[in-house]
């Protein structure tokens, strides 16, 4: 397999790279933007003179239900600039009547629940990065880094201004986004952009440049040109001091300890070094307002993933965080800070120019008294364009144990590890072909020999036909303390193909088929897993079939086979707190089926549904029934309940523990929230999530008070139980004051 990669995925690279060189596909949409002639009122109101002067886009195209014509929905959008700001103004005309479909005032909504109107920013013309502006029909903002061509960061904020102001036929956006705020070179007059439009009324997406349907309508590859008269403003001196104070009580009573009071400082500080490329830095950082994880049953036999949601670790988080695949990544942020308190840090990043990209973190923890000693964590990634939309990049990582002769578990705690790699990744100029070549080393002492990993991939994807094949090999002796590689000594090779069959709709579009039905097919997937030996350990075969109506409602039915062969003893109840184990060496397999429905966006109530039932280890069952329902009191309180059971039914089988012989298990994850957006500064949030699997209760409080732009007050009240409800384990109590002063 190790020869099969080296050979035939630069092959395939190659072959698809070609189509990668041709002309931006939306070179001819530009949009040309002027310094405005008066001052601009951000209010959400279209009557400042300075607007008649702008240029007008509209005409947009539509994406969804089909991409084959103009959008019946009408939208307007005007820009204009300033020596400070970028201002932008949108009115969204209405089709049909009724309310907006919104979900609250919450920032950063899911864009698929609620009408919305977004902006795509791509300031170096790459088609790679960029930025996300916009907001919901009732003012919620929305705001995100962009990534790898489409992808949105969410959890990435920074100071600009937004308004919304509704009429009967329409509703009006309004913002300006300090040039300050964004990250461009200076000289460049002609950056990307595009804008989306989403009316869930109609339930017709569209964007100003068209894109097809099968890519997000920010996707960067279809933006038009934004055409400047004069080359954007320089940004001037940019510092940004954001300091912190917290107070705070909490008390552990599962180990029975007094309870400890917490006065704290800190600050973070943003630096532009010019006006693409930042440095970050933090002094004594603390995360307690990063709202709770949501918990996932866990029936693997490897840990879950969870993703990264502290503001420091965000900008520009791709170029550290994004190098490999989502089972393996040389860094992954997380490790930082996960058993010892962050002491200081720095982080650079950002674009020299349109062709490099730089990040350079270097994180100090201290230690945490109960055998962890010190560590620093050190991160370079670079990443040079080498077409009009692929890259290679190269990467190290280092984490160092400071005061090793301390250490008594020397198996657990290492004196360093350190990652080394290089991936080439692969866009085409029209997205349609997207893949990647990939070489991980590690360094461990103690540890040499099998310690690298080659990976590679090429997608394939159209409106109606998708393909994908994997390739990975990971050395059993590989290791990434400050990464997230689940599994090793590993040959893995996955083969997926995908065919959607689109329907038009009743008398609106070409060829008329059905006015229900959006598109229907297959998807099928394989996996396959071989030892060092190159004998299989593990397959499961995949089909799926996908249902999308009109309404954006979705359907999917799948069947699966699975065969594995364990490699390490496994506790198939509970693998994160093993009691009875299944041997190492014993083979499974079993077959399953299952169906997802989720609903139209479009109702104040809406729900979802996930259904499983076949065999489990040890010629065991699963059944497992999950899904949520929401409902909305637009746009000021969204109610939520998402949950999950398992049950888990063994027979005698012999390569059982006697404890689990003739047993069944039922494992409950369920999940209630309560969001209130009182305004869309002021937000309060009720969380409680029931696992019973690890014995827990978890109550979570949090209100957010947004007082001035990205500065906040915190109130966040934490409580644990045991799941009977006998116990607490442990609660916690902190009020947390932020405040973003630019100087």
């Amino acid at each position: 397999m190790k020869h099969f990669i080296k050979l035939v995925l630069p092959l395939l690279l190659l072959c698809a790279s070609n189509t990668a060189f041709s002309q931006k596909k939306n070179a001819a949409f530009e949009y040309h933007i002027h310094r405005a002639t008066a001052a601009i009122n951000v209010d959400g109101n279209a009557d400042d003179p300075a607007w008649q002067q702008a240029e007008l886009a509209t005409d947009f195209y539509q994406m969804l239900p089909m991409d084959t014509g103009r959008a019946e929905v009408r939208t307007e959008v005007r820009m204009l600039y300033d020596d400070q700001n970028l201002y932008l103004l949108a009115i969204n005309f209405d089709l049909a009547k009724g309310d907006w479909m919104v979900e609250s005032l919450r920032r950063d909504f899911n864009f698929g629940k609620n009408d919305n109107f977004i902006i795509a920013l791509d300031p170096f013309d790459d088609q790679t990065n960029g930025f996300s502006f916009g907001a919901n029909a009732m003012g919620a903002p929305w705001d995100g880094l962009m990534y790898e061509g489409g992808k949105v960061d969410l959890s990435w904020e920074n100071k600009w201004q937004s308004a919304v102001q509704a009429a009967d036929n329409q509703w009006v956006f309004e913002m300006a986004v300090p040039f300050k705020s964004l990250r461009y070179k200076q000289g460049i007059e002609r950056w990307g952009i595009n804008f989306s439009r989403n009316d869930l009324k109609s339930t017709e997406k569209s964007a100003w440049a068209p894109v097809p349907r099968q890519f997000p309508s920010v996707s960067l590859a279809y933006t038009g040109v934004l055409v400047w008269d004069e080359a954007p403003p320089p940004t001037g001196a940019n510092i940004s001091i954001i300091p912190y104070a917290l107070g705070g009580v909490s008390k552990d009573f599962e180990k029975n300890k007094d309870a400890s009071y917490r006065k704290e400082v800190g600050v973070d500080a943003k630096v532009s070094l010019t006006s693409s490329l930042s440095l970050d830095l933090t002094v004594n950082p603390d995360f307690s307002q990063v709202e709770v994880d949501v918990q996932q049953t866990n029936l693997d036999r490897f840990e879950l993933f969870f993703p990264e949601r502290r503001q420091f670790f965000l900008e520009n988080a791709d170029i550290f965080g994004n190098f490999g695949y989502s089972t393996i990544r040389p860094f992954f942020s997380r490790r930082i800070g996960l058993k010892a308190p962050i002491k200081y840090g720095a982080r650079l990043s950002g674009k020299p120019n349109k062709n490099w990209r730089l990040g350079v973190m270097d994180m100090q923890t201290d230690e945490d008294g109960e055998g962890t000693p010190a560590q620093n964590f050190g991160v370079f990634s670079v990443q040079r364009r080498v077409s009009a939309r692929s890259n290679v990049s190269a990467i190290f990582v280092n984490k160092q144990t400071f005061d090793y002769g301390s250490v008594t578990d020397t198996v657990a705690i290492r004196e360093y590890n350190r990652n080394l790699g290089l991936e080439y990744n692969l866009a085409s100029q029209n997205n349609l072909w997207t893949g990647k070549a990939l070489y991980l080393k590690s360094f461990s002492p103690g540890l040499s020999g099998d310690d690298q990993i080659l990976a590679g991939n090429l997608a394939y994807t159209a409106k109606q036909w998708n393909f994908n094949v994997q390739f990975e090999n990971a050395g059993q002796n590989f290791r990434a303390e400050t990464g997230y590689v689940p599994r090793t000594g590993i040959d893995k090779f996955v083969p997926t193909a995908g065919f959607n069959h689109l329907l038009s709709t009743g008398g609106r579009l070409f060829f008329p088929k059905s006015s229900w039905l959006l598109s229907h097919g297959p998807n099928v997937k394989v996996e396959y897993y071989f030892d060092e030996k190159m004998r299989q350990t593990e397959n499961e075969p995949v089909l799926f079939y996908k249902f999308t109506l009109l309404n954006r409602t979705e359907l999917t039915f799948w069947t699966a086979h699975n065969y594995l062969k364990l490699s390490a003893p496994f506790d198939p109840v509970n693998p994160s707190n093993p009691k009875d184990f299944l041997a190492a060496g014993t083979a499974h397999d079993w077959n399953s089926f299952g169906m997802d429905i989720l609903s139209k966006p479009q109702r104040l109530f809406t729900w979802s549904v996930s259904t499983r039932y076949g065999g489990y280890f040890a010629d065991g069952t699963r059944l497992r029934l999950g899904g949520d329902v929401g409902y909305r009191f637009q746009p000021y309180v969204a109610l939520s309940l998402a949950g999950q059971f398992n049950r888990l039914e063994f027979k005698a089988d012999n390569r059982l523990p006697e404890a689990l012989k003739n047993n069944g298990y039922d494992i409950w994850l369920v999940g209630p929230r309560i969001d209130v957006t009182v305004t869309n500064r002021l937000f309060f949030t009720n969380f409680v999530q029931y696992n019973s699997q690890t014995d827990n209760v978890n109550l979570n409080l949090r209100l957010q008070w947004r007082y001035s732009p990205a500065s906040d007050l915190f109130i966040v009240y934490t409580n644990n139980y045991f799941s009977d409800f006998s116990e607490v384990r442990n609660r916690a109590l902190v009020v947390k004051l932020t405040y973003w002063w630019n100087i």
